[in-house]
């Protein structure tokens, strides 16, 4: 394999977790030599911070449309990376599936007229072609693709699947600084203004214990009792996609195939069935601990630990043991 290029990202100036687990997907690829895109307005200190992961390339490409990565259209990304990627010749692509990978991929491969593969959580070569897995019939089982002869070829990566991979402490590659031209009458969206929802506590995406809850719970007051949980172990709180098209919780919550693709240290199910939707967004947490009173849901073929119990007994004792040990 000639060489993979990542398409990194950037959150303000610092690189953002989600490149180095594209890193680490790429290195499943072989000894091939591995290239980052950045793009943004500026870009110093992320640059330096690819370097560190031992990559051969950086290749920073600055402009002032590419702010936020050309959020809004995306189109500076999408005019970018098309030519960044006729100049370089990689013959994987890897994004992750963020809104810059969701929506920029498929324009870069379609100018390119090659394939891409969506949501894909797993790859791996085969005779030099790229083969990925991804899911497929709503998520109730998986399918390996094996890509052709055109190249690139491009996979969006689904995040929290791999491990982000760590900095390689040694630097041995180069950041280089394409001359690429975007013009402006080809950008025919711009991004007006970010308004941020304010949080509070723990992001769901980036918590280390994620306490969640499903239909079995009934309503949404049993969800007060996992933010309590939740807040003693400094954790979030995550739902089901049932317990949200209930009502019970917002979907800015929902963990899934439609919803976040999370990877914490610990995962608390409680009253969720485990159906292969759901599984799919929580399969990158390393401990899964199950509380369901129905001995034969499936959510116990994938727990490490499990509790065959009515929540309502077992989570209150949950919580007053956590709460002895905080004491402690």
């Amino acid at each position: 394999m000639a060489g993979i290029l990542v398409v990194g990202e950037v959150s303000g100036e610092a690189l953002n977790p989600v490149t180095g687990e594209l890193l680490s997907a790429a290195s499943k690829l072989g000894d091939a030599p591995i290239s980052v895109a950045l793009m943004g307005d500026s870009l110093a200190g992320a640059s330096e911070a690819a370097l560190d992961h031992g990559v051969a390339k950086v290749l920073a490409i600055e402009h002032a449309a590419l702010k936020n990565a050309g959020a809004g259209g995306y189109d500076a990304a999408v005019i970018a990376l098309t030519a960044l990627v006729k100049q370089e010749a990689p013959d994987v692509v890897l994004f992750a599936r963020t809104d810059l990978g969701y929506n920029v991929a498929p324009r870069v491969a379609f100018r390119l007229q090659v394939p891409v593969a969506q949501d894909c959580v797993d790859l791996k070569t085969d005779g030099g072609n790229l083969v990925v897995t991804r899911p497929v019939f709503g998520g109730n089982a998986m399918a390996d693709y094996v890509f052709g002869e055109k190249r690139p070829a491009i996979a969006i990566i689904r995040p929290k699947v791999f491990q982000a991979r760590p900095p390689a402490g040694a630097r041995t590659g180069e950041t280089v600084r394409p001359g690429i031209d975007i013009a402006s009458d080809q950008i025919r969206a711009t991004l007006v203004e970010t308004v941020k929802e304010a949080r509070h506590g723990v992001r769901l995406e980036t918590a280390e214990v994620v306490v969640s809850g499903g239909r079995g719970l009934g309503g949404a007051e049993p969800f007060k009792l996992l933010e309590e949980l939740a807040g003693l172990l400094n954790g979030a709180v995550g739902a089901s996609r049932a317990a949200c098209d209930a009502g019970w919780v917002d979907h800015s919550k929902q963990i899934g195939l439609t919803g976040k693709s999370i990877g914490p240290k610990v995962y608390i199910a409680v009253g969720i069935s485990g159906a292969s939707q759901h599984m799919a967004g929580c399969s990158g947490a390393r401990a899964i601990v199950a509380i369901n009173k129905d001995p034969a849901a499936n959510i116990f073929k994938e727990a490490r630990f499990g509790v065959v119990g009515d929540w309502q007994k077992v989570v209150p004792a949950f919580l007053a043991a956590v709460r002895e040990l905080g004491r402690a």
